[in-house]
């Protein structure tokens, strides 16, 4: 096989095992949240409804709540429900009032790229970076853009910072298979 087969099958790999894993990518979640029905209010509730996979309900708990990380669940439940462009406007005004949010970068940047908005989630995917260099999930998606625009120095690039600042998240060993493969 040529050396472009390979990175070419390698990269439908990654992006196979990207989309089969099981686990949420719409970052970190709060370390606790109250249990539904608390006293903590409608946002707390849709984050625990999040946490607990529970997207649609927790759609309709946040809808309306303000704050940077309500409106980032808000966002990240969306792309849960597979409605990447609904995500997208709650995602960035979160972002625009906390640019180290992690779950409203993660949500934007699957919803951009599951929409197949290449040059926009590498643009805001960018902004983001260089405001919160520390977040894993900007690198990720942005990651993803590149593979998908075949700009395999750019991608390795974000890939490794992927896996320095998230080593153990679910779709870590994908990307190491990927890199792997490429040297």
């Amino acid at each position: 096989m040529t050396r472009h087969g390979r990175i070419t099958s390698l990269l439908a790999l990654v992006a196979l095992c990207a989309c089969a894993t099981s686990a949420p990518r719409g970052g970190p979640a709060p370390a606790s949240a109250p249990a539904r029905g608390s006293s903590a209010g409608p946002a707390q509730d849709g984050i625990a409804l999040y946490q607990q996979g529970r997207y649609a309900e927790a759609e309709a708990a946040l809808v309306g709540a303000t704050g940077a990380t309500a409106l980032a669940y808000l966002a990240a439940s969306r792309v849960r429900l597979g409605r990447y462009a609904e995500a997208e406007a709650p995602a960035l005004e979160s972002l625009r009032a906390d640019p180290a949010e992690p779950v409203a970068a993660a949500a934007l940047g699957e919803a951009l790229v599951a929409q197949g908005k290449l040059d926009e989630a590498i643009e805001r995917l960018s902004a983001a970076v260089e405001a919160a260099p520390s977040l894993p999930y900007t690198r990720y998606w942005r990651g993803q853009a590149y593979q998908r625009r075949k700009q395999v120095a750019r991608m390795v690039e974000d890939y490794e910072a992927f896996l320095r600042l998230a080593p153990n998240a679910p779709e870590a060993p994908a990307v190491r298979v990927l890199l792997d493969g490429l040297r």
